[in-house]
């Protein structure tokens, strides 16, 4: 299962009762963060999370309340003494940019690996087991979505593995994923696994207007997040010019590519309730959730 939590839901600058932008993820013992901005570290602690397990953070792009929380996350880890590396994915120019925030943060107990990508799209599998695919949005600066998924072997089937002569000893290990060399022999988890079965997929995209990358990457979700800057359709010549995203916009993204469920963020300042649209948007959308701070799911496999 992928625990799911939303941290912070606003846009541009904090508010009192609206963090800046942050997806927090949580698997396989291991944490996965997609921006951080301001005010990340109150939402962690209000949820009782800590920073300790986040193996990876992920970036969409590097507008302040996108990245802006960062510094001040790396010195409370390392003042909680952690040792292990971390590892920073995002467009070209991250380590430059984490440099500069770096400034007040210059000395950690911990090694940060920079992945910089650029082009269309890039792809990583960590080593808890998320599978990274980011692609390319339409913002002012480069800026890319993201695609985590988690892979689910197939079946183990015990029958398979004695018709292949598989010693029991090695059973547990392959159902793992294991491929063992040993006596001169090959044993790999296809001589004791039925077919990959269907795991889990979310995609996040915030800070774009929008584009086919999305739609064809948020085929199959079992959750989209998108941004959904304003809905005043006042609003729509500004987000435009500016290359943002209306609610409605990301609802009938969501109708033509039918994820289990549709998650609004990024909103503006400026839009105090957004809950107000919810009955026109599940007009366009049935299963559309404005979320506060700190909502959250848990993603589970199929039965």
């Amino acid at each position: 299962m992928l625990d799911v939590c939303l941290l912070g839901t606003g846009g541009m600058m904090p508010l009192p009762y609206r963090f800046l932008t942050s997806l927090f993820l949580r698997f396989n013992g291991s944490s996965l963060m997609i921006d951080c901005g301001e005010g990340t570290q109150i939402a962690l602690r209000k949820k009782g999370f800590s920073a300790n397990p986040i193996d990876t953070i992920c970036f969409t792009h590097y507008h302040g309340d996108h990245i802006g929380g960062l510094p001040g996350l790396l010195l409370t880890m390392g003042n909680a003494d952690r040792t292990e590396p971390l590892t920073l994915i995002g467009p070209k120019g991250l380590e430059r940019v984490t440099g500069m925030l770096r400034v007040i943060a210059p000395e950690l107990p911990f090694q940060i690996r920079f992945m910089e990508f650029s082009g269309d799209s890039f792809d990583y599998e960590t080593e808890k087991g998320y599978v990274i695919h980011a692609f390319k949005v339409n913002h002012r600066v480069p800026c890319y979505g993201y695609n985590v998924s988690i892979r689910r072997l197939g079946e183990f089937l015990p029958e398979k593995a004695k018709e292949n002569g598989v010693p029991l000893k090695y059973w547990n290990r392959l159902q793992h994923g294991e491929t063992i060399e040993e006596d001169g022999a090959v044993y790999s988890p296809e001589l004791v696994m039925g077919p990959s079965r269907r795991g889990l997929k979310l995609t996040y995209v915030t800070d774009t207007r929008p584009t086919e990358s999305i739609e064809e990457n948020a085929l199959d979700s079992d959750l989209l997040i998108l941004e959904g800057m304003y809905g005043d359709p006042d609003k729509e010549a500004s987000i435009r010019e500016k290359k943002h995203m209306m609610m409605q916009e990301a609802c009938e993204i969501a109708k033509k590519v039918d994820p289990k469920e549709l998650w609004l963020t990024h909103f503006s300042p400026a839009v105090t309730h957004p809950g107000e649209y919810e009955e026109e948007l599940k007009k366009i959308f049935g299963r559309t959730v404005i979320p506060k701070d700190g909502h959250g799911t848990v993603l589970t496999f199929e039965a």
